[in-house]
Formats: structure tokens, C-alpha cells, sequence
């Protein structure tokens, strides 16, 4: 817990990350049944929260203690959880295993809820033309990927949420086909070292795309970038249910 230097310390001479350390140790050694976390890693700094996130989950293995943990961060849901519950206003809005939340959520509030950066989000018409299913909205046009036609054919001639992960969208390649392709104009360019956050704007849409750190792009730049038409995700507007 990186506590032996505060040992020789009273309780008001230590900093609220470092009472929580301590009150984590405290739970330790009584041994119990169940652990109970209530967001224990809130007050802790951003590279000693990273720290404890993997004691914590080293911890966990070694004692093989169940724990139920309690937080607003789903970096640490995702990381720390054998089983995510999702909550919105004291109801559950899905449980499962963190990647079976990431690549199947059951609505919108998960979907937008789980990953980082968010799920992008926009709102399309489904349209059918010569046989062909489109989602369409201004600036934006995707062609419907075959395994969905028929769980949106019904649809057609209404409007639904079109849900596409900023790992989804990359940088367009003669190898794209056009349907799944769209031109867009860079507004904010985050180089993070290993990636790349490009915020771009299709027509009143705003999006966000993980792209290759190598990428050279300016502000105000036109990009033209491709959906993975294998994990696009489509919701009902009215429920927000996953279709």
C-alpha cells in the first residue's frame, strides 16, 4: 500500500490519499468474507491510483476474496471487474463481463457509458433505396452492414441512434469502400504518444477517432475517414434500447 513510511505518523498528520491507503490496510488484515469498496481510489492522485489499481487487482488474486467495488471510473470498472454492474438512477442497466459490455451494450447509457473516449452518437434515417439499406444524416451516409438489414429493415422511414466507437473510425484508404467512407474537417488534433484523438466535424456531427500516431493532420484540415462496418451499433431513439 506504500504506507511503511507513515507508520511512525498520527492519523491527523496524514493527507486524505494517504488515510485511504491506510483504511484500505485496515480492511486487509481483518481477513473477511466480502471486501467493500466505496470509490476507495478517489482521492489518490492520477499516477498513485494507476499504482493501486494493479495492487489492488494483484491483492485480489492472492487473497481470492470477493470484493464488490463501487465506482464512477469505468477505467476501473473495466479493469477491476470479473462482473460490471451498470447503474443509471439506482437501476440496473446491464451486467456482464467488461468486454461483453463494451462490444454488446444492451442501450445507449452503457454504450456511452463504457470506453474511453465515448461511443460517438448520431442521429440517422433509415432509408431504403434499390434494395439497399442506408443510414442516413446530413454530412453523414453509411451503407447498413448485411448482418443488420434485417433487424433494421423495419425501420425504414423512421430515425435511430447510430453508435460507432472512436476505434472504429480510422483513416480512409483506396481500400474502403465508399458507402462506409465520409469526408469530415479536423477541429482539435490530441497527439497522446501512442495514438492519436482526432475531433472532426461531418456536417452538424461532432466525432472523435483513434488514429495511428504517425498520422500527420492540421486544424481545419478535410479527412476523410472510414467506419469498421462490422461495429457499428444502432439504438432505438425513443427507448435507447440496442437494436
Amino acid at each position: 500500500l506504500g504506507i511503511q513510511g507513515l507508520l511512525a505518523r498520527r492519523p491527523r498528520q496524514l493527507s486524505g490519499g494517504q488515510r485511504q491507503r491506510v483504511a484500505l490496510g485496515r480492511a486487509i488484515v481483518r481477513n473477511p468474507r466480502v471486501f467493500l469498496f466505496d470509490e476507495p481510489l478517489s482521492n489518490l492522485d492520477a499516477a498513485l491510483r494507476v499504482q493501486m489499481r494493479v495492487e489492488l487487482k494483484r491483492l485480489h488474486e492472492r487473497l481470492e476474496t470477493t470484493a464488490i467495488y463501487v465506482t464512477h471510473d469505468q477505467v476501473e470498472a473495466m479493469t477491476l471487474g470479473d462482473r460490471v454492474v451498470v447503474m443509471k438512477d439506482g437501476v440496473v442497466q446491464q451486467v456482464g463481463e467488461p468486454l461483453e459490455l463494451y462490444g454488446r451494450p444492451l442501450n445507449r447509457f452503457v454504450a456511452g457509458f463504457i470506453g474511453s473516449p465515448a461511443m460517438n452518437f448520431a442521429e440517422v434515417a433509415i432509408a431504403e433505396a434499390n434494395g439497399v439499406l442506408w443510414a442516413d444524416a446530413r454530412g453523414l451516409r453509411v451503407k447498413v452492414p448485411p448482418a443488420r438489414i434485417e433487424t433494421l429493415r423495419r425501420y425504414a422511414g423512421s430515425r435511430v441512434i447510430l453508435g460507432v466507437r472512436p476505434e472504429a473510425l480510422r483513416m480512409a484508404s483506396a481500400a474502403d469502400p465508399a458507402e462506409y467512407a465520409f469526408d469530415s474537417t479536423a477541429e482539435v488534433v490530441e497527439p497522446l504518444g501512442s495514438e492519436i484523438l482526432l475531433n472532426v466535424r461531418a456536417g452538424p456531427h461532432a466525432l472523435v477517432a483513434r488514429v495511428d500516431p504517425s498520422t500527420r493532420l492540421k486544424v481545419h484540415e478535410t479527412v476523410r475517414l472510414a467506419f469498421d462496418p462490422e461495429r457499428l451499433h444502432f439504438f432505438d431513439t425513443a427507448s435507447g434500447a440496442a437494436i
